[in-house]
């Protein structure tokens, strides 16, 4: 039978770890570092777990690896290491010393608490099988999850399962949240590059101003999720920058459109593209320009596992009575994605706080993660592996 005199809900981070994870978190965020170039982050990981008595390996990422027990079970946490290329403006005390890199998703608390969680599960060794903890790097470009898997990290730590945890500006602070099936849309990224004749401004019948042919390939861009869509698809097509050559007195011969494509399902993605070329191909025979079109998907749709979902909601309900078992799918993307396709797993949200700088959009330069929120979260992967990996008696 299962050991239930275990308590989940009796479970407390001490003050001094709240302090550690607080401080570590301080520590990485002053320091942040971008995506494949995380190289103190993850020595300050590799250092921490080892500190706990956890074997470390590292490559790309950091891995731990604790095991007690007798099980054979292996889940996996996940968290990620990596910063943006943003230029912080607050003005806290542990604000990024780094010009134009900062924490501005919350990565350093998602490090921070999986690293209470190693401390406590290694004192307490409350559990009855291998925990695997995962540091990735380069989540934001959506190429780490892809480069520890073709280190075959699943196969080389045999994990059967895997879970992680992305902080939710605007919910309430330890609000955990999650749903069956979809929860993060996919993101491609495209490029229209537009090559017409340059010339004088005050000649524009002489040559083919690609300004004109660009703003008519944006307008139409807008048609297709508006109209070529289904009104439910949550798909959304961004143009996010407009390029040229021209100058106060010079049509442009040259235009780049890059923008970015978000969708809930795959078959939506390629309607997408398809549409997007035959627009843009369309559109440069009208005006008999060059047009070459770029489309390229990094992360793809984020897809629970509804059995992992009921464990990990099981959990949730042992930590806190915030919890949303079916929340709406999120139009963000994240590339545990790619470890969802390869085993079953679960990716959950954690509320950031919703006064304040709490509230503020992940990626904005005065975001900050919440450290109110870092016990909530370690206590969660507390009761998690409790539940996935419990303590049979006799």
């Amino acid at each position: 039978m299962l050991n239930t005199s275990h308590d989940i809900k009796a479970i407390e981070i001490s003050s001094s770890l709240s302090e550690y994870m607080a401080e570590f978190r301080h520590d990485v965020h002053r320091l942040p570092e971008l995506g494949f170039c995380e190289t103190r982050t993850a020595d300050r990981v590799a250092e921490a777990l080892r500190s706990f008595d956890i074997q470390v390996f590292q490559n790309q990422g950091v891995v731990g690896i604790l095991k007690t027990g007798s099980s054979q079970r292996v889940i996996a946490l996940r968290a990620e290491l990596d910063a943006l290329p943003i230029q912080e403006t607050s003005t806290h005390n542990y604000a990024s010393l780094v010009p134009k890199t900062m924490h501005a998703c919350g990565h350093d608390g998602h490090m921070a608490m999986l690293l209470g969680a190693a401390n406590y599960l290694s004192e307490t060794r409350a559990f009855d099988g291998t925990v695997i903890f995962i540091f990735q790097p380069n989540e934001e470009n959506g190429l780490g999850a892809q480069a520890m898997l073709a280190e075959d990290v699943l196969a080389r730590f045999c994990i059967e399962e895997i879970y992680a945890i992305h902080n939710l500006p605007g919910a309430p602070v330890g609000e955990i949240s999650t749903r069956p099936g979809l929860i993060c849309n996919s993101e491609s990224l495209f490029e229209i590059e537009i090559k017409g004749q340059g010339g004088h401004a005050s000649m524009p019948d002489v040559g083919v101003d690609t300004i004109l042919v660009g703003s008519e390939i944006v307008q139409t861009l807008q048609t297709i999720v508006a109209r070529k869509l289904r009104p439910a698809s949550g798909a959304v097509v961004s143009v996010t920058e407009f390029i040229t050559d021209g100058a106060r007195n010079i049509l442009p011969g040259h235009t780049l459109l890059k923008g970015d494509v978000r969708s809930q399902k795959p078959e939506d993605r390629s309607r997408i593209e398809q549409l997007m070329r035959q627009i843009a191909a369309g559109v440069a025979a009208t005006h008999e320009v060059e047009v070459n079109v770029k489309f390229q998907t990094e992360f793809v749709e984020t897809i629970n596992h509804p059995e992992n979902v009921a464990s990990a909601v099981r959990a949730a309900h042992r930590v806190t009575n915030q919890v949303i078992a079916d929340r709406e799918p999120m139009s963000f993307s994240e590339d545990f994605a790619h470890f969802l396709n390869e085993i079953p797993g679960c990716l959950l949200l954690l509320g950031n706080g919703t006064e304040d700088v709490y509230g503020k959009p992940l990626h904005s330069s005065n975001y900050d993660f919440n450290d109110d929120a870092l016990t909530t979260g370690a206590r969660f992967w507390v009761s998690l592996v409790s539940e996935l990996l419990p303590i049979k008696e006799a």
